[in-house]
């Protein structure tokens, strides 16, 4: 059955852009919003107690930006390959031919979705956000807000006294983020079928969080960090958004975006030198991807450079 009418940025890298920004804010809803939950949310509704009471909190946490990952790849990947995450977006271009002029819009469009997913979140909680000032006597941009702050942007945990424990936490995060995602759709390893891709990065996600989560929050996304850092700024909340003074570590922003694209870069390569050469090495072949196009017919785009490669995000 054909398709309704199409539009020509529909064509177009437009129309990859479009699907990179909903993707991204899709993660971003699901992920602030069960930060959200927790933070203020439950407590303020009656429905729970304080923030951050039980350890049962940071499952909870890891769940929503798990299956926020999970929905932002299946929704975005058909049409732009799901990257909706600038170290994912600068790994394919560094390893998988993404064309290098892509890189910047797609970029662009993740974190302008994040901004907007901020936005959202904040829109729907702000009574229990303001509630939650209220009663703990917190004063937007003072060092108390980080409690609020916390629920769109990330910040070094209070053991950490510089900088550098932070980065290699986001180096770390986001090396082991795309490295799986490379080895999960590797056409020349053991590609993961049935459009399963999407749940397996999701749980990715989630194992990285309750893992790693705890000494910077794992953003592992420099888009899912920014987008929401810029938005709480205007919001009100300060330096503690931007440049993010925390006093064991000041001027933080610049941690979620550098440490994910070095992380990023470091994945992608550390597979493909040492799982994916080997197996060509070894005469592996590659499976062929067959995208269903109309009816019956078919079409072969494996190992394609114009076609976009199932990526994933963070959280």
């Amino acid at each position: 059955m054909q398709a309704g009418r199409r539009w020509s940025w529909q064509r177009s890298t437009l129309g990859e852009l479009v699907a990179e920004f909903l993707g991204t804010m899709i993660i971003l809803l699901f992920g602030d919003g069960s930060v959200a939950m927790v933070v203020a949310g439950l407590n303020q509704s009656g429905r729970g107690t304080k923030a951050f009471v039980s350890q049962a909190d940071w499952l909870i946490i890891g769940w929503g930006w798990a299956l926020g990952v999970m929905f932002g790849v299946w929704v975005a990947g058909g049409v732009s390959g799901a990257h909706l995450n600038p170290a994912v977006t600068l790994a394919q271009a560094l390893r998988r031919r993404f064309p290098w002029r892509k890189v910047a819009p797609y970029m662009i469009a993740q974190v302008v979705g994040a901004f907007v997913a901020a936005a959202i979140v904040y829109g729907d909680f702000v009574g229990a956000i303001n509630s939650l000032n209220h009663a703990m006597h917190i004063t937007r941009g003072a060092p108390k807000s980080l409690a609020t702050y916390s629920i769109f942007a990330t910040f070094p945990a209070p053991y950490l006294g510089s900088w550098v424990t932070p980065f290699l936490d986001q180096v770390l995060g986001t090396a082991l983020l795309v490295g799986l995602i490379f080895a999960v759709i590797d056409e020349y390893n053991a590609p993961v079928k049935g459009n399963l891709a999407p749940l397996v990065i999701g749980l990715i996600v989630f194992a990285i969080g309750i893992c790693f989560g705890t000494d910077a929050g794992y953003a592992i996304n420099p888009a899912r960090d920014l987008g929401p850092r810029l938005f709480a700024f205007a919001a009100g909340w300060g330096k503690v958004a931007f440049p993010g003074d925390y006093g064991n570590v000041n001027t933080y922003f610049w941690i979620p975006i550098v440490g994910p694209l070095v992380g990023g870069a470091v994945g992608c390569c550390l597979y493909d030198w040492l799982v994916r050469d080997v197996l060509i090495a070894r005469g592996a072949k590659p499976e062929p991807e067959v995208v269903e196009t109309s009816g019956a017919d078919t079409l072969d785009v494996s190992d394609s450079a114009t076609t976009p490669d199932s990526g994933g995000a963070n959280a």
